[in-house]
């Protein structure tokens, strides 16, 4: 039986950041057991295939809508050639892969490819892929199991042929004629500027009338507008009942039944892309013999329950990241996973999780980070709100961008910032100024202070700190 420190289930940003973490800088012996590849759904099923699509699509669409006046020759000839956009994709994805064993070498970390079972505290059994068992001893477990697409059980029809979810829209080597998106947060909304893009027509189906139900309701509103413009059909307050027929691209094979105001509606395409939220994962995690205390591990509906160390109701085991709930983020798991082992050595966390910034990766981006606005009026909390609209912003006009602006959020009384919003391009690259702001307690006039290069998107956040000053 093999012994450590700390062994840490799954190798997401959250497992494989916090092994690596634990080894390299508090000098545990530790191992990582994933039972798929080095990177989790974030690497290898989620951000990074998402983002290398949204990256083709983005020149795409400006090529196309553009080229004229940016003095591009022959610019309405041009195409995607799914299969080179594929081979981009995985290519993209095996380098990464490859950087994250890397690390694990690079801080000794033992990686072991199976199935990690619980037994009990401290006593993890791999079931390897490779056949066999391996029994792993250590005086600490964190569970990094992560998360996986949920399937609406009430939803009749989501085994039906054509029926996805975002573990295999990004495979697709066919551009669909059409697709039906059930639900409009990150995630489906996202897929549907990348598919929007290639040509396929969408529309997205959506229980609730807001947007993005956790961020302000301008963000939601000033991006379904955009959206609209460029043919991507939203329908809000509406109860899907059914999923019938067969589909695959260019069968137009399915059909999606919904009532929208107490009518009876339905809507046929290619493929239905269930992109309703996602859940906790934890199949696997415990075995038949496992001890009833581990398995007894509280949770609530289905994610794993924390201290604020970290630390499940079985002593010695620990839980991060989108297992435990919350924001489903991958650099928020990082942040925990830091968090966690710097605590259970001795040692001050290392990251505020006050400011946890999240990034829409749509055409224009959305970033936010610290207290949303409609929350605060919401709750009757005093808030100074100041916003710049990005159109007077140089970068933003000679990149022909569309409708873009920046939000400050700031006490009213001491004038520290407690929140920022971008919508523009480059959002989710620039967001850290607010969060450094706000973890800092930096004032508008503080954080004003500093000096903002020109001509660049992040000059908008300077515009906007001048202004307030005027």
């Amino acid at each position: 039986m093999s012994q450590y420190d700390l062994i840490v289930i799954g190798s997401g940003p959250g497992g494989y950041e916090t092994a690596a973490e634990a080894a390299g800088k508090y000098g545990m012996k530790t191992a990582l057991v994933e039972n798929r590849e080095l990177g989790g759904t974030c690497l290898n099923r989620g951000c990074i295939p998402t983002k290398t699509f949204l990256h083709t699509t983005d020149i795409f669409d400006e090529a196309k809508a553009h080229g004229d006046i940016m003095g591009l020759t022959d610019h309405e000839k041009i195409g995607v050639n799914m299969a080179v956009l594929q081979q981009r994709k995985n290519d993209v994805v095996e380098q990464l892969r490859g950087g994250v064993a890397a690390l694990m070498k690079k801080n000794k970390v033992d990686v072991y490819e199976g199935t990690g079972e619980i037994i009990e505290a401290g006593r993890v059994r791999v079931k390897l892929n490779a056949g066999g068992t391996e029994e792993l001893e250590a005086d600490k477990v964190i569970i990094a199991t992560g998360s996986v697409p949920t399937i609406p059980s009430n939803l009749g029809g989501t085994d039906c042929e054509g029926v996805i979810t975002s573990d295999e829209v990004l495979d697709l080597d066919v551009i669909p004629g059409s697709m039906v998106i059930l639900g409009g947060g990150v995630i489906g909304y996202e897929i549907a500027s990348v598919f929007n893009s290639l040509g396929t027509k969408i529309t997205v189906l959506k229980a609730s009338t807001q947007v993005f139900n956790n961020m302000d309701k301008e963000l939601g509103r000033s991006l379904q507008m955009i959206l609209k413009k460029r043919g991507i059909e939203t329908i809000s307050g509406v109860n899907v009942t059914e999923i019938t027929g067969s589909g695959g691209p260019g069968t137009e094979g399915l059909t999606v039944h919904y009532t929208e105001k107490e009518e009876e509606k339905e809507v046929k395409c290619d493929l239905v892309l269930l992109a309703k939220g996602r859940r906790a994962y934890t199949e696997g995690l415990f075995a038949d013999d496992t001890a009833d205390e581990v398995k007894s591990i509280e949770t609530n509906r289905g994610k794993i329950v924390v201290d604020e160390k970290y630390e499940t109701s079985v002593p010695g085991i620990f839980a991060i990241g989108d297992v435990i709930g919350g924001e489903m983020l991958a650099h928020k798991a990082t942040a925990e996973g830091r968090n966690c082992v710097a605590m259970m050595s001795g040692a001050e966390p290392p990251v505020d999780m006050d400011a946890v910034p999240a990034c829409i990766y749509t055409s224009p981006e959305i970033a936010v980070v610290g207290v949303n606005p409609d929350v605060a009026k919401a709750e009757g909390r005093e808030i100074m709100v100041k916003k710049y609209t990005m159109g007077a912003n140089g970068k933003s006009l000679l990149s022909n961008q569309e409708r873009g602006f920046v939000k400050i959020i700031a006490d009213p009384e001491t004038r520290k910032v407690i929140g920022g919003e971008m919508m523009c391009a480059r959002a989710t690259d620039m967001i850290p100024v607010f969060s450094e702001a706000i973890v800092n307690g930096l004032t508008i006039e503080e954080m004003g202070r500093a000096m903002f290069p020109h001509p660049t998107f992040v000059e908008g956040i300077g515009e906007l700190l001048r202004e307030i000053h005027l």
